[in-house]
């Protein structure tokens, strides 16, 4: 990231995000088929280990379903970019 954007690296104030998402089910049952998909976002302007406590840790959204949302999550993502581009 520094070496591709060294004017993004050389900023103090910009920030650092982690998006991750993976599926459960909520019911925790295995006859149920339906999921959910949270989405997460870590700060990684943080020290390591400050950035990954639970406090710290932001659930930026949910995408529920009763499948896996596949190639369609860039329509629940397209709010959330826009939203960290206006900040």
């Amino acid at each position: 990231m520094n070496d591709k954007y060294p004017s993004f690296a050389s900023e103090e104030r910009n920030i650092r995000l982690g998006l991750s998402s993976d599926e459960f089910n909520p019911f925790n049952m295995k006859n149920v088929h339906y999921s959910a998909w949270p989405v997460l976002l870590v700060n990684y302007n943080m020290s390591p280990d400050k950035c990954m406590k639970e406090e710290n840790i932001m659930l930026s959204l949910q995408i529920p379903g009763p499948t896996q949302c596949g190639n369609n999550i860039d329509v629940y993502l397209e709010p959330l970019i826009e939203d960290l581009i206006d900040l």
